[in-house]
This record gives C-alpha cells, structure tokens and sequence, in this order.
C-alpha cells in the first residue's frame, strides 16, 4: 500500500485566476518506489500557525482586533484555520510535483484576512494537514484504492510578500469591506444627502468629524 510524503518547496500567485489564488509547489514521494500511483484525490486543511513567529510593535498593534493585548497573548495566541484546498495528482512512480491551489479572500471580516494584512515582514508559518485518497496499481495489476493516513503534515513559512503581491495584482491599492445592508444603506444615504463623489471621500469626511473633537 502506498506510503505518500508530502513537502512544499515554494509558494507563487497565480495571475489571471478568477479570485486570488495562490499555488503551492507540492513535493509527494512514496516510500514504496516500485508502485505505480494511478491518481491521488489530495485535500488539505492549512492552518496558520501564529505562535511560531515572533512580531514587531506595529505587527502587534494590528493584531489586536484577533489576539487583544500583547500581555494575554500566552492565552489568546492559537494556530488558526485557514482554509482548505483540493487537487488531484496524475499517474506517478517514486515521486512528482504538484500545484496545490489555494484561493484567497480580501474580505476584513475573515480571520486570517485580518493576521495576513497585519503582518509586515518575514514568513508566516503554515501548518498542511493532508487527507484524500490514493488509487494505486496493486497486486496482479489491479487498480486498488487507499486512504492517505491522518497524520500525514507539511510545514511551511510562506514569505508573507507573495501574498501581497498577490492581492496587488487582483486589488490594487484597494482593500475590500463586507458591511451589513442596514449600514451599507446609512453610509449610502449620508453619501447622497451630501453630494460627496466617492465612498473614500465619505468615509474621510466621517473620520474627520470623529477626528474633530480629540484635537480640540
């Protein structure tokens, strides 16, 4: 029965995708050589592994709104999900590649949108957990089929620039706010009632009335 490995060797944004994507080059190695792997269903559950790095100042300050203050981050501070991603790995012997898809969001309401934008610099460490099935060539050449065992993981630290330059490539210079309808039709009102061109311009004038006040 097949005994697959799996290693990311490096991360890369996918251009014209029709969301942000990012693909992870997947190292997979079986430990029984002589099989011959037909197809593997591969899914994985990627998990950001925030205690397994250290953060600046900055790096802290907008990390608040997920971990609070840096004094209770001994008991705030967690792996968290990421999200999941799927692929499908063609006919192999001993080894291969493959490009693990992962799709992203902008979206300030997700927590890991909110970690990505806040870290500045560095890596962020990335926890694979892999499962799926393995349809291999078995015994008097038969077709047979395998469960990828629960414990299979991979580490990664993904340099958080790719990830920049991903959402640079899809929403430049911009960053997106899911707000509730009820809100949305407020802020809409506030910005018709004012003939103000733009939302920038009547978000700036909200913020400069609350401004107003603390400069007094």
């Amino acid at each position: 029965m097949p005994d697959l490995s799996f290693s990311v060797e490096e991360a890369e944004a996918v251009p014209f995708a029709a969301q942000p994507t990012l693909a992870l080059k997947l190292h997979v190695t079986n430990a029984l050589p002589e099989e011959t792997i037909h197809t593997v269903a591969l899914r994985a559950q990627i998990q950001i592994d925030s205690p397994r790095r250290h953060y600046s100042a900055e790096e802290k300050q907008g990390l608040l709104d997920l971990f609070g203050e840096p004094e209770r981050w001994s008991r705030t501070l967690r792996p968290m999900l990421w999200t999941h991603a799927s692929t499908v790995i063609p006919s192999f012997a001993r080894e291969t590649t493959a490009d693990l898809q992962v799709t992203c969001t902008f979206d300030f309401n997700v927590a890991a949108t909110k970690y990505l934008h806040a870290v500045s610099d560095g890596d962020v460490p990335l926890n694979l957990l892999f499962s799926g099935t393995v349809f291999y060539i078995g015994a008097a050449d038969m077709l047979q089929v395998a469960p990828i065992s629960w414990d299979k993981e991979a580490r990664f630290r993904l340099p958080i620039r790719i990830w920049r330059e991903m959402m640079d490539i899809y929403y430049p210079n911009c960053a997106w706010l899911s707000l509730r309808r009820d809100v949305f039709d407020r802020l809409y009102n506030y910005k018709v009632q004012r003939s103000i061109p733009t939302w920038e311009e009547a978000l700036e004038h909200l913020l400069a009335a609350q401004e107003e006040p603390a400069l007094r």
